[in-house]
């Protein structure tokens, strides 16, 4: 494992569940944190100087990035929201992370993408990062736009950046979709790692556990040194899932994007 002990990480969304468990390890790991949140964040550790921001106070980031080695950008809406929502807080608010971290001479920024980004393959077809997106709704349309600023960040401006497409973020998978899409809390702080740490100076890769029938191939994870160890298979067999049917399961529905627009 690559030594972290001593770098300056700053997480956005650093209240959210991932947020305070990738905290509380980090911290772990004697990483120097600064956690942000529009949201009232809690220290996990001594060295976690905790800030109240919003992502769209540009000034604000910038003056939070100051010596940072990395940011992880956690922020935004987790979910499918009115598009209008979404747009500004996870398409305009990525681009001010990303500015902010170009303006504080921040060497990297980690980008918390999904899978969501691709929900609308089919479960029949294998998917890899490299293929077009196929968004399953708005949501996924936040993460294609967002993951396009920071290619645009890294090619431009010469800021790394490395996407991180995450799976199902759960203590155990819930249902047929998640034993093929399931990210265990262990293996999601082995990807966010990888990403802090990888030489590579651009990605694109799924945080997803090594389960057996997952979707999503793990080549481009590998790449950066994500090697995930835990499988949904240790909870039982998967249940049969429609190879026809999105791998975005119900929120490729239509129902799940209108009722959430503000018509």
């Amino acid at each position: 494992m690559v030594d972290v002990a001593g770098s300056r990480w700053v997480i956005t969304g650093a209240a959210g569940t991932i947020g305070t468990a990738l905290r509380t390890a980090l911290a772990e790991m004697q990483v120097e944190l600064v956690s942000t949140d529009i949201r009232p964040v809690s220290p996990v550790a001594p060295q976690d100087v905790v800030a109240t921001a919003d992502l769209s106070d540009l000034n604000s980031l910038v003056e939070l990035f100051e010596n940072a080695d990395g940011v992880i950008h956690l922020g935004g809406i987790p979910d499918e929201a009115d598009f209008h929502d979404l747009a500004e807080v996870n398409i305009v608010g990525t681009y001010h992370v990303l500015e902010a971290a170009r303006r504080a001479g921040v060497p990297r920024v980690v980008y918390a993408s999904s899978n969501r980004l691709t929900g609308m393959y089919s479960a029949g077809d294998p998917v890899s990062s490299d293929m077009p997106p196929r968004p399953d709704g708005f949501y996924g349309v936040s993460k294609v736009a967002g993951e396009a600023l920071c290619r645009l960040y890294a090619d431009k401006f010469g800021i790394s950046t490395i996407a991180v497409r995450i799976g199902s973020y759960e203590h155990r998978p819930g249902s047929a979709r998640e034993q093929r899409t399931w990210l265990s809390p262990s293996d999601a702080v082995r990807a966010f790692l990888a990403a802090m740490t990888t030489a590579e100076h651009v990605a694109v890769f799924y945080a997803v556990s090594a389960n057996t029938g997952r979707w999503w191939d793990l080549k481009a994870g590998d790449a950066v040194g994500f090697i995930p160890e835990d499988d949904a298979a240790r909870w039982g067999a998967a249940e049969d899932y429609d190879p026809n049917l999105p791998q975005g399961g119900i929120y490729a529905s239509k129902e799940y994007s209108i009722d959430k627009m503000s018509l």
